[in-house]
């Protein structure tokens, strides 16, 4: 029930606004997370939102990548301390939370009282030394798996759908320990999704408490992740096309990904064995983000990427694809000349699969 209440009510409605919850459901969400975790909405919505606005930079309050997964996977509870004490972060970023009576004078003001409130009635219902055994780990658990595993592993292990400016990761594909908050790379490529599954073999639990309570009239979803749509490809780029490759810019990346592995296999047999053999040492490296490449690993594989002209020039396009979005100076129809532009320079450059990638981005709805 707390997981539930600190993945639907904390995180999807009131740090990202992904969904509406009916006043019963939000006041007892609230009522259960004093009880149980002596939390505050205003101070865990802004601290999270900045973690999102700050992500991995010394901003960031509990980045692993600056603090070390071992600081943030065992003290991350203290770091999410250390930050609800800034009133600049709750000032800047927890607007919009709840500001009632009961806030103001109870939850906020009196968040030990839920808390003894609790282990009291856990001794109560089940007896000193089992009711404390109950109490602990209820106080335990959501510092550990939350403040310690999703915000330290969720940026330091697992797997990517999507590639994003961050180092956020998907913990396990079935996100069922921590009501589906182990798809944190899916999370923050979509960040207002009420849905955090996005591949078919992803399980989302947080998302199906949320379909139940929406059949109870309890919920209303605002967002999830876009779906991307296709139509017969344009031969003239226009604005719905650039707004479309715009909205759903994760899922062209992986697109581009498979295209520049596709031309990686086509070079590599084509390529001499020595120079094939130098490039099959580079290939994780090619779909990642270059910003983010170590200095070292960035200068080597410029090096290598001279052994083929083909693969030299996919992988270049790509950076000025992602520049596209980045543009925010850019006026609309900027953007449509700069996106027709790269379309015709990649289906000049006769490299197959990046022809078919940029027919493929044309068709984009």
């Amino acid at each position: 029930m707390t997981i539930a209440a600190v993945t639907i009510f904390l995180h999807r409605c009131q740090a990202h606004r992904a969904l509406e919850l009916h006043p019963i459901a939000s006041h007892f969400f609230r009522f259960w997370l004093w009880l149980t975790t002596g939390m505050v909405t205003k101070e865990w919505a802004a601290i999270h939102r900045k973690h999102h606005a700050k992500c991995e930079t010394a901003e960031d309050p509990h980045s692993p990548q600056v603090y070390g997964i071992n600081r943030v996977l065992w003290l991350g509870v203290f770091l999410y301390v250390k930050e609800s004490y800034n009133r600049e972060t709750l000032s800047r970023y927890g607007h919009g939370t709840p500001d009632d009576w009961l806030e103001r004078n109870v939850y906020a003001k009196r968040t030990r009282l839920g808390l003894t409130l609790m282990g009291l009635a856990d001794v109560l219902l089940f007896g000193i030394v089992p009711g404390f055994a109950i109490f602990l780990v209820q106080i335990a658990w959501i510092p550990f798996w939350a403040a310690g595993v999703i915000n330290g592993l969720g940026h330091y292990f697992g797997y990517r759908n999507w590639e994003t400016p961050d180092a956020s990761t998907n913990i396990v594909p079935f996100g069922i320990l921590i009501g589906g908050e182990e798809l944190h790379n899916n999370h923050h490529a979509y960040a207002t999704s009420a849905k955090l599954s996005n591949k078919w073999y992803e399980l989302d639990i947080g998302w199906l408490y949320i379909r139940i309570l929406q059949a109870l009239g309890l919920a209303k979803v605002k967002k999830v992740a876009p779906t991307p749509r296709f139509a017969p490809t344009k031969h003239a780029i226009d604005l719905e096309t650039v707004q479309a490759v715009i909205a759903n810019r994760y899922d062209v990346l992986a697109r581009y990904a498979r295209s520049l592995k596709a031309t990686y296999a086509e070079e590599l047999k084509r390529l001499a064995p020595h120079d094939a053999q130098a490039l099959r040492r580079l290939k994780r490296w090619l779909v990642r983000d270059e910003r983010k490449l170590p200095e070292g690993r960035r200068t080597q594989l410029a090096e290598e990427l001279k052994r083929s002209s083909s693969l030299a020039t996919a992988y270049a396009m790509r950076r000025e694809l992602v520049a596209l979005w980045e543009r925010s100076h850019a006026s609309r129809d900027q953007l449509v000349r700069q996106l027709q532009d790269w379309c015709q320079r990649a289906e000049a450059t006769g490299i197959r699969p990046l022809v078919e990638f940029s027919r493929g981005l044309r068709s984009y709805a």
